[in-house]
C-alpha cells in the first residue's frame, strides 16, 4: 500500500486528494492534511463581504466528505518536510502540529511515499506596517480573503451605510495593500459590490469611492493585461476597465505601494517615486501572498529549505528559474508537471509553486521599490493543476517511478473568470472572460502574447447568472455529491 500525503485542502488540494482516492481506491490510502475544518469558495467571499450572501453558504465541514471519501484527515498544519527521512528511517515524513480543538498544539509525524504541497499562500498582512500583523488582519482595514473575514467586512460596510443614511460623507478606500500584491480580481469585485450595495440603499451621493492598486495600469489584472474580443471587437483590458471604473464613477490610483497603514489614512509611494497620502472611513486592502514557512530537512536534520523551497516560501518544480531579463522571458520558462526537480515524489499544486517570474512587467520606482503584480494561480489553474497532479501520483504508484507524468502548463492553459460588479436577480452584472494562454506566449502569439480567438470578454446581468450558477456548482462538486467528476475544474 502506498501513501499519498496532501497538504492543504483548497481548491488544489482539494482537487488532487478526491480525485486520487477515487483512482486509487482502497488499496492505497490518501491523506489531507489542512488546517481548516471548512472548505471554502473564496470567490464568493466578495458577496459575504457585502452582505448578499452568509458565511454558511460559501463553506462546508471537511470530515464528513473526505471520510465519504476514504480519505485519512488531520486538521494540523505541516510544520516541515523529511523528504530523506530520519536517523531512524529512510521513509520521508512530514511533521504536523494540530489546529483542532481536542489536539491543538499537539504534534505528529506522518510518513509518506508521494507528497503534495498545496498549501496555498500565508495571507502576508504584516509586510505592511499597519495593514495586520504576521498573517493577521490588523484593526484599521477590513479582508475579503477569508469567510470569517468577509463577515467582518459586511459588519463594517453596513455600519458605514447607516452613518451615510443618517447624513455623514463616507470614503471608501479599496484595492492592494502592498507594491507586490498577487490578487486583484477580489478587490476589483468588492469596490463594484460595495458600489452595487450603495446604490440599492439610495447613499451612493454620500460615498467617495477609490481604487488604489499596484498595477501600472488599469485592467492589468496581474496578467500583463490582455487584449480580447468584446462585442466582436477586439479591445484592451485597460480600456475595458477603465470604462467601466468611469461609468461608476469610481476614481482610481494606480502603479502604487501601500507602505503604511494607520486608523483612516494610509501613506503610498508610486512608480514614479513620489509619496502621498490617502484618507478613508472604510478600507479593504488585499495583503501579499507569501509561502507558509514550511521547513525542509535532510537525514542527517540539516535545513534543506532552500534547496526545496524558492525565496518567497513557494516549493520548487519544474520550472526555470534561471534569472533573465524580462525581454527574454519565456512561456516555455513554465513548469509542466510541477514536480520537485531534486525530489521526484514530491509534488506543488495551486499557490504553493514557486513561479519562475512575473506574468506582468516588472516595474520599480526610482527610489528602487517594486510596485507590481506577482503571479496569480489561483481558480481555476489550481483546479487543472490539482487534477494533473493527481494523475501523476497516481500513475506512478501504478506504474512504477518512471510513469509518464501529465502536463498543465499555465502557458497552454485556458482560463476563464466571472468577475461580479455587484449581486441582484435582475439587477446584477458580471463581467465574464476568457483568457488562453493565462501566461502569454510571444512567439506564438506575436504583439498581444494571447489568441484573441479565445479571449474575449462581456458585461451584463448574464454573466451575474453565470457567477451565481457556479457558485452552487463547485460547491456541489467539492462535495462529492452524484456526479461530481462530470463536473469540469
Amino acid at each position: 500500500m502506498a501513501r499519498l500525503v496532501v497538504l492543504g485542502g483548497g481548491v488544489a488540494g482539494h482537487t488532487t486528494a478526491t480525485f486520487a482516492a477515487k483512482w486509487l481506491g482502497s488499496q492505497h490510502e490518501v491523506v489531507v492534511v489542512t488546517p481548516n475544518a471548512k472548505w471554502n469558495w473564496i470567490p464568493s467571499n466578495i458577496w459575504v463581504g457585502v452582505g448578499q450572501m452568509s458565511k454558511e453558504e460559501v463553506t462546508f465541514d471537511l470530515a464528513p466528505v473526505y471520510a465519504k471519501a476514504g480519505i485519512t484527515y488531520h486538521q494540523a498544519k505541516a510544520v516541515s518536510i523529511n523528504p530523506e527521512g530520519g536517523e531512524s528511517s529512510d521513509k520521508p515524513f512530514v511533521t504536523i502540529e494540530y489546529t483542532s480543538a481536542d489536539k491543538a498544539g499537539q504534534s505528529e509525524t506522518i510518513e509518506y511515499d508521494y507528497l503534495v504541497n498545496a498549501t496555498g499562500p500565508k495571507l502576508n498582512f504584516g509586510a505592511t506596517p499597519g495593514l495586520g500583523e504576521g498573517s493577521q488582519l490588523g484593526e484599521h482595514t477590513v479582508s475579503v480573503c477569508t469567510a470569517d473575514h468577509a463577515v467582518h467586512a459586511s459588519e463594517k460596510l453596513a455600519e458605514a451605510i447607516e452613518k451615510m443614511k443618517g447624513g455623514t460623507r463616507q470614503k471608501f478606500l479599496i484595492g492592494t495593500g502592498h507594491g507586490m500584491c498577487t490578487c486583484q480580481g477580489a478587490a476589483f469585485e468588492y469596490i463594484f459590490n460595495i458600489e452595487h450595495e450603495l446604490t440599492k440603499a439610495g447613499v451612493r451621493d454620500m460615498a467617495d469611492m477609490k481604487w488604489i492598486s499596484n498595477e501600472s495600469f488599469l485592467g492589468d489584472f496581474g496578467m500583463g493585461g490582455l487584449h480580447m474580443k468584446v462585442g466582436g471587437y477586439v479591445v484592451s483590458s485597460k480600456l475595458f476597465a477603465e470604462s467601466l471604473f468611469a461609468e461608476r464613477g469610481i476614481e482610481w490610483l494606480i502603479g502604487a505601494h501601500t507602505s503604511k497603514v494607520e486608523t483612516g489614512k494610509v501613506e503610498y509611494e508610486l512608480l514614479d517615486g513620489s509619496t502621498g497620502e490617502e484618507e478613508f472611513d472604510f478600507a479593504m486592502l488585499i495583503p501579499p501572498f507569501a509561502g507558509v514557512g514550511l521547513k525542509a530537512y535532510d537525514k542527517a536534520g540539516e535545513d534543506i529549505t532552500d534547496t526545496v523551497f524558492a525565496p518567497n516560501g513557494f516549493m520548487k518544480v519544474d520550472a526555470d528559474y534561471t534569472a533573465k531579463p524580462y525581454a527574454e522571458w519565456k512561456a516555455s520558462d513554465w513548469p509542466r508537471t510541477y514536480q520537485n526537480p531534486t525530489y521526484s515524489n514530491m509534488f506543488a499544486a495551486g499557490i504553493a509553486f514557486a513561479p519562475p517570474h512575473l506574468i506582468s512587467k516588472p516595474m520599480k520606482s526610482p527610489n528602487g521599490t517594486s510596485i507590481n503584480p506577482t503571479p496569480p494561480r489561483t481558480g481555476m489553474p489550481s483546479g487543472i493543476i490539482g487534477k494533473a497532479v493527481a494523475h501523476s501520483v497516481c500513475d506512478m504508484i501504478k506504474q512504477g517511478e518512471n510513469a509518464h507524468l501529465h502536463e498543465a502548463s499555465m502557458a497552454e492553459m485556458g482560463a476563464a473568470c466571472v468577475a461580479s460588479a455587484g449581486k441582484g436577480v435582475l439587477t446584477g452584472t458580471a463581467a465574464a472572460m476568457t483568457v488562453y494562454p493565462v501566461v502569454p506566449d510571444f512567439d506564438k502569439y506575436p504583439g498581444t502574447g494571447r489568441d484573441t480567438d479565445y479571449t474575449f470578454g462581456e458585461i451584463g446581468l448574464a454573466g451575474h447568472w453565470i457567477k451565481h450558477i457556479l457558485h452552487y456548482l463547485f460547491i456541489y462538486k467539492a462535495k462529492l455529491n452524484p456526479g461530481w467528476t462530470l463536473i469540469p475544474e
